[in-house]
């Protein structure tokens, strides 16, 4: 496969899961607005801005930090790189340079969700935004499901490649921001918007109900972090996207036979991940714990470019 090729299927992996995520988040952002009070609800949106690496982008904007100006920013705005919009038009035009590897499926739900966006402005209202989210959404799992019903062949891994990189990113900058930003000043650890947070923190990973099948004693942080990082059987879960990436490079490098950085990177990172409890790192500073995933992730993502030569 020629390096241009899987550049493109592995960009086109991320930026559909990008655009998945923030959907969620916007989804959720606005759902625990409507139940909270300010300044609870601004904390919100700052946080979502945060967690989508949109605060930066926003500020210079010179936005006011309203709900409707931040859902605008993170939904229909393409003056920057982190709305939906501009993740699905990014995901079109890598789906475009690689449109014949696609099936007839999976082209149509990019270009679906795409066309979402045509000409559209901000949706007025919190029920028009969660129209739009779920429409974008059915185009992400449409997609997702075509991919899965593909030839299983190093297209649909560079795709699922990009998907495992960007989950585990999305994934632990939203347990970091929630952990040290989200809970306003003087509410209460544990207080009713504390949980609202934290159960706003696992609707937007899908997560509700995988939670009540694994843990007994109600709505706990300590057991959110436990999911979000170490279980393996949730697949937005650090653990899960850590073992994903060592399984398809893994596959990638059977079929070149031969192994490179990445993967003596990935699996490194797996051994460690398996050792990793979620009690010590809360103990030891989960925020610190995930400043280092991050960039670890992000040199895994650089030595996956140098080993396939992506452009």
């Amino acid at each position: 496969m020629l390096s241009r090729t899987a550049s493109s299927l592995y960009w086109l992996g991320r930026y559909v899961e990008r655009a998945d995520f923030v959907a969620r988040l916007v989804e959720a952002t606005v759902r625990l607005d409507a139940l909270s009070s300010r300044p609870a609800g601004e904390a919100a949106w700052s946080s979502a801005l945060a967690v989508s690496s949109a605060d930066g982008a926003f500020e210079a904007s010179g936005a006011e930090l309203t709900p409707r100006h931040v859902s605008c920013f993170l939904t229909v705005d393409a003056s920057h790189p982190f709305s939906i919009k501009s993740c699905l038009e990014t995901a079109r035009r890598n789906a475009r340079a690689v449109r014949t590897a696609l099936s007839r499926e999976a082209w149509t739900a990019i270009n679906r969700g795409w066309l979402i966006f045509d000409n559209r402005e901000h949706p007025a209202g919190d029920m028009a935004t969660l129209n739009l989210i779920e429409a974008v959404k059915a185009e992400t799992r449409g997609f997702e499901g075509a991919i899965h019903h593909m030839l299983r062949n190093q297209t649909t891994w560079f795709i699922r490649l990009g998907q495992a990189v960007e989950r585990a990113d999305n994934t632990a900058r939203l347990l970091d921001v929630k952990y040290h930003i989200l809970l306003p000043e003087g509410e209460r650890i544990g207080g009713l918007v504390d949980r609202d947070q934290w159960t706003t923190l696992l609707q937007t990973v899908s997560a509700v109900t995988a939670y009540r099948w694994l843990y007994s004693e109600g709505l706990r942080p300590v057991d959110v972090i436990d999911l979000l990082l170490a279980r393996v059987e949730l697949p937005r879960s650090l653990a899960a996207s850590v073992e994903e990436t060592v399984e398809i490079l893994n596959l990638l490098a059977r079929r070149e036979g031969q192994h490179g950085e990445a993967d003596r990177m990935a699996r490194t990172r797996a051994g460690r991940m398996a050792r990793t409890r979620s009690g010590e790192v809360i103990a030891n500073g989960l925020h610190q714990y995930l400043e280092g995933f991050l960039r670890e992730n992000d040199d895994l993502h650089a030595a996956i470019g140098r080993q396939f030569r992506f452009a």
